[in-house]
C-alpha cells in the first residue's frame, strides 16, 4: 500500500481504499488533487455518490485553505 500524503488525506476522509487508484491515475500530491472533477473521479473508480461528495468537499476545503494562506504572503520593500 502506498504511504504518501494522498493516502493520509484519503485516510482522514475515511476513503483509503482509493489511494492506490489515485496514485495510479497521477494524483500523487494534494496540489494535483485540488484539480479533481467528476470525470477524474470516474477514471479513478469512485462511483459511490457519498464518497464523491466527501472528496469534492475535501477538495473545496483544500482550495479554501490555499486562499486563506495566500493572504499571509508579503514582500519586503524599502519604504
Amino acid at each position: 500500500m502506498c504511504t504518501n500524503i494522498v493516502y493520509e488525506w484519503l485516510k482522514t476522509l475515511q476513503l483509503p481504499q482509493y489511494a492506490e487508484s489515485f496514485v495510479d491515475n497521477g494524483y500523487d500530491d494534494l496540489e494535483v488533487c485540488k484539480q479533481i472533477g467528476d470525470p477524474d473521479l470516474d477514471a479513478i473508480g469512485v462511483a459511490v455518490p457519498h464518497h464523491r461528495r466527501r472528496i469534492h468537499e475535501a477538495v473545496r476545503r483544500l482550495k479554501e485553505a490555499d486562499e486563506r494562506a495566500a493572504g499571509l504572503y508579503f514582500t519586503l520593500e524599502p519604504p
